[in-house]
């Protein structure tokens, strides 16, 4: 059975990427299944496209495996698109997801509702032998004034889908997959690896 390996070092991640991959022909594994944590890669790309792509072919060319790399972030529209590719770097890597929530917020905190408008943007890159394939998913919704809910990770507590009116923070894991920007792509990434595993013994 073929494996695929999940680059991210982010357990979230992992785990909602691999519920999502369930039940396909291959063995999906993450970081904390290999005998040592891979370097991470430095993102100096300038898209998430390029930054995914970084990390699909640092990891495969480490690892020997076919790689499925994700970049994702949030667009805000009142801040000029940011924190668009720095989203989980935003304001420095030693803050927390609460604390980039935070500054988000408070460099928000004059912006009317009608004005705050963002979208989360995920490109998905897989990479490996003979594979080479990039898709990308887009959500489109609004910034709450506060956080929201208790599920997910990142600036899901204060992003609103624009059609439930609820955070992805307050959405099940099971109605988020569907809607969300990572869902979006990663269902077409699903889709075509079913048919690429189609070729290997099961």
């Amino acid at each position: 059975m073929t494996t695929l390996l999940i680059a991210t070092s982010n357990p979230g991640k992992v785990a909602e990427l691999a519920a999502m991959l369930e039940g396909l022909n291959c063995r999906v594994i993450g970081f904390a299944d290999l005998p040592e944590t891979p370097a991470i890669v430095e993102e100096t790309g300038l898209t998430f496209a390029e930054n995914a792509l970084l990390k699909a072919e640092h990891y495969h060319r480490l690892t020997g495996l076919p790689a499925l790399a994700d970049d994702s972030g949030l667009e805000v529209d009142a801040l000029d698109g940011r924190p668009g590719v720095y989203s989980a770097r935003y304001g420095g890597d030693q803050l927390s997801s609460a604390e980039q929530i935070h500054l988000l917020l408070g460099e928000m905190k004059d912006v009317p509702d009608h004005q705050r408008t963002a979208r989360f943007v995920c490109n998905i890159a897989l990479l490996g032998d003979g594979l080479n394939q990039m898709f990308e998913g887009r959500c489109e919704g609004l910034i709450a004034h506060e956080p929201r809910g208790d599920h997910g990770f990142g600036y899901d507590p204060i992003f609103i889908d624009a059609e439930l009116g609820r955070t992805f923070a307050e959405l099940t894991r099971e109605e988020k997959a569907p809607r969300s920007h990572r869902g979006i792509a990663l269902f077409q990434a699903r889709q075509f690896l079913a048919e690429w595993l189609k070729s290997f013994p099961s």
